[in-house]
């Protein structure tokens, strides 16, 4: 009984707006990383930037909501550009330096004292995505089956934000199996024989970091209007190392590699920690040994052990192929 409560609490997340969402950022991620080898360490800075935008532009200046997911994907963009133009002539390490220093670099100004009057601050912003839930056509009520249920709201973040990584991958298919997406390949596997043929390397690298990052943006934009909330510090480092954990569980350079690692991931995370809280709460696990506030930790332990048994006799992941897990680094 405890373990099917703990399997129905795991497929609620898995299959909930957050695992959806982390899929939608991490396609995004796997344009940049699985497909053109690019080191980006700082996607959070991207779904930073989405969310702000979103709720900025409700919150803040009173403008719509679709306006604000428009914004979101401009706002990433231009991000994009400012890292792209310095870094991506330089080595792959160069890009890794910059996204990872410009995403905390964001943060912490977006929760700078001089910049409180448009963001919040660290308190943040709250309560700007009401025209999405008032679009919403679902009647009130539950929807499901046992403790695998969501709420109307719930589920139409889910139907939206689901919809928007169906199409993504559409997108991505297509254009992967274009000739564009045939030069990506070919920078990742060796950027200077793409170059010898005539390929402008800057350019399509530029291509795909803008890509990624609006994909990113749209994925930071959903977060916020799922959680009604957004402040800088729910986008730590933490989090674009989260990606790369379901991007590698999954399969990089897989058009459905990142949603696979989603779902495996957030339902592994969540069933760890839904069992070990309740073999500790029913003292199965004696407090002696193991106590409530430490099952997150042992969770976070194990997961992590789990991926490091995955890197060591399955480094590709489940979908993908070793071949996409050597880059031209330089």
């Amino acid at each position: 009984m405890i373990v099917w409560q703990a399997v129905e609490g795991a497929l609620r997340a898995a299959c909930g707006p957050v695992g959806a969402i982390y899929a939608l950022a991490a396609i995004g991620l796997n344009v940049h990383f699985g497909y053109t080898g690019l080191l980006n360490f700082g996607h959070v800075g991207f779904m930073l930037v989405g969310a702000y935008a979103v709720a900025v532009a409700g919150a803040t200046f009173g403008m719509s909501l679709w306006v604000g997911i428009v914004f979101a994907i401009l706002c990433a963009a231009a991000l994009a550009l400012v890292l792209g133009i310095p870094t991506l002539r330089l080595r792959a390490d160069y890009l890794a330096i910059a996204t990872i220093a410009a995403a905390e670099i964001l943060r912490y100004v977006y929760r700078s004292n001089f910049a409180e009057p448009v963001t919040g601050g660290v308190y943040g912003l709250r309560q700007f995505a009401n025209g999405f839930y008032d679009a919403n056509p679902i009647p009130s009520g539950t929807y499901g089956w046992g403790s695998l249920t969501f709420s109307a709201s719930d589920l139409w973040v889910m139907l939206v934000t689901w919809g928007l990584v169906g199409g993504c991958c559409a997108l991505l298919f297509l254009l992967i199996h274009s000739p564009w997406g045939r030069v990506l390949r070919a920078i990742r596997e060796d950027e200077d024989a793409a170059r010898s043929l005539g390929k402008n390397v800057f350019n399509y690298k530029m291509q795909s970091l803008v890509l990624g990052g609006a994909i990113g943006g749209v994925a930071g934009a959903m977060f916020a209007i799922y959680q009604q909330a957004v402040t800088p510090d729910a986008f730590k480092p933490i989090i674009t190392f989260d990606l790369y954990a379901l991007l590698i569980l999954g399969g990089a350079a897989r058009i459905f590699g990142p949603v696979l690692g989603s779902l495996l991931f957030w339902f592994l995370y969540n069933f760890c920690n839904n069992l070990l809280n309740s073999l500790v709460n029913d003292g199965t696990i004696p407090s002696s040994v193991l106590s409530g506030t430490d099952t997150g930790a042992v969770t976070l332990g194990l997961v992590g052990l789990g991926l490091i048994l995955l890197m060591a006799f399955r480094p590709q992941g489940i979908l993908g192929d070793r071949k996409e897990m050597i880059l031209d680094a330089r």
